[in-house]
């Protein structure tokens, strides 16, 4: 189990430690941002694959038992899921890497329901494979995802808001990190017409997952 929470705290310091502090400026001011991007992106690569390696081969112990009604619950928390990562993928986003122009456009699609559609997505899915899995080497490796997601949030927030205050100040004054947060405060409303192929693909990508998920991953994520 030592190495799966070593790779888990390799994962997590990178990603937050360095990507989301100071020490990213200090190290793109040496490195140049393309520089940073490149390392950054190598070294992503290298940490999830130790952390996947490890995950294999480390002993776990069962620490819950999933009844039948939790897995069709979990299996259906993983439909906004997807709708949230395939509507990121279908919006400029001033979050996301390379997209700062995005501050002066209308926040639209997912953005309304919240600014940080695929971190939320990745904490869904980390969350629904910790509670369905049930042991412990899986609670430790969704849960270095989990954390990720959750602590990047504030953290892209903090560098956007220092890089580009005036933009950022108008973008976040509708959007919310906490889904929905800015509709129900009646900053945002939404618009299902931009939601429509955000929700087309996502049903269809859950479909396809649920289906193939045997033949993927070796295990059906259906009750039995």
């Amino acid at each position: 189990m030592t190495p799966l929470v070593l790779a888990a705290l390799i994962w997590i310091v990178l990603h937050v430690g360095i990507a989301g502090t100071r020490l990213r400026g200090r190290l793109v001011s040496r490195l140049g941002e393309g520089g940073f991007r490149a390392t950054f992106s190598l070294a992503s690569v290298i940490a999830i694959t130790l952390l996947v390696l490890a995950w294999r081969s480390a002993p776990t112990e069962a620490l819950w038992t999933v009844p039948p009604v939790l897995g069709w619950v979990l299996a259906l928390a993983m439909l906004p899921a997807f709708i949230l990562f395939a509507g990121s993928l279908m919006s400029t986003n001033p979050t996301a890497v390379g997209q700062n122009g995005a501050l002066s456009e209308e926040a639209r699609g997912v953005l309304r329901i919240t600014r940080h559609p695929m971190l939320w997505s990745f904490a869904l899915w980390a969350g629904v494979h910790m509670l369905g899995n049930g042991d412990s080497a899986a609670l430790v490796f969704f849960g270095a995802f989990f954390l990720t997601a959750l602590l990047g949030m504030p953290s892209l927030d903090a560098k956007v808001a220092a890089r580009h205050p005036r933009g950022w100040a108008r973008f976040s004054a509708n959007t919310s990190v906490l889904p929905f947060g800015a509709v129900l405060a009646g900053l945002n409303q939404l618009s299902w017409r931009e939601l429509a192929g955000p929700v087309l693909v996502g049903i269809l990508a859950w479909a396809a997952l649920l289906h193939f998920h045997p033949q993927l991953f070796g295990v059906s994520p259906l009750p039995s």
